[in-house]
């Protein structure tokens, strides 16, 4: 757990209703967009417990951070040991955990919450990325 971590959301109750609706054949779950796969095929890290739906040992998390102090760098997946780096150096930003199985499909948000340390920081200077140099030469 991270130092700082607060107003944290448990989203199980709302998993626990999707599950229930996918069982009855009323809701397809298991439709994660191509993006969230690769996602957690590269960058996914294994957790303990199967799959809800399809019960096989290939479900992964990722943790997406968010915010304003973030800069160009908000709404990038990363690892608990980068969190806890992060946590020191911004003032506050949000953490969306989302679970992946990498067999059927199934994706739900699982959690939320917010680190940092309080202290109100200005974005970080942009830096041009690979992403940049393909834009000018396309």
């Amino acid at each position: 757990m991270m130092k700082s971590q607060r107003s944290y959301i448990d989203y199980s109750l709302d998993k626990r209703a999707t599950l229930m609706k996918l069982f009855r054949g009323v809701v397809d779950a298991c439709d994660a967009d191509p993006y969230l796969m690769r996602a957690a095929k590269f960058h996914g890290e294994r957790v303990q417990r199967n799959c809800p739906v399809c019960k096989k040992t290939s479900l992964v998390e990722l943790r997406y951070a968010f915010g304003d102090q973030l800069g160009q760098y908000s709404g990038r997946i990363k690892t608990p040991d980068e969190l806890s780096e992060m946590e020191r150096e911004f003032g506050e930003f949000r953490v969306y955990i989302v679970e992946v199985c990498r067999d059927c499909s199934w994706n739900h948000l699982c959690a939320s919450f917010v680190l940092g340390d309080g202290i109100e920081r200005k974005p970080p200077r942009r830096v041009r990325t690979l992403e940049d140099d393909d834009w000018v030469k396309g």
